[in-house]
């Protein structure tokens, strides 16, 4: 009885990070879902290569890159130079 006890209040848990991770993914913009998947296949890209693989200005790449870490979807590793990006699953 005790394990089904645990697993009544386990399972809403689930179900409610479930809905917040589906929540933060569907605020992801196009533009950001490119750039996550361009870090994720080198994790050293510059950003005047982000902005040729996704196809907006540098500026914006900055905007963006600068949005995915206040999410918490996208960390900075090391000095600008030098370092890598890491994306946070």
């Amino acid at each position: 009885m005790k394990s089904g006890f645990l697993a009544i209040f386990y399972r809403p848990e689930e179900k409610v990070l479930e809905k917040v991770l589906e929540k933060v993914l569907e605020e992801v913009t196009e533009n950001q879902q490119k750039i996550l998947k361009a870090i994720l296949t080198n994790k050293n890209i510059t950003t005047i290569e982000l902005a040729s693989i996704v196809g907006i200005s540098e500026r914006k790449i900055r905007e963006n890159t600068k949005k995915l870490k206040i999410r918490g979807l996208l960390r900075r590793i090391g000095p600008d130079k030098g370092g890598y990006w890491e994306v946070v699953k």
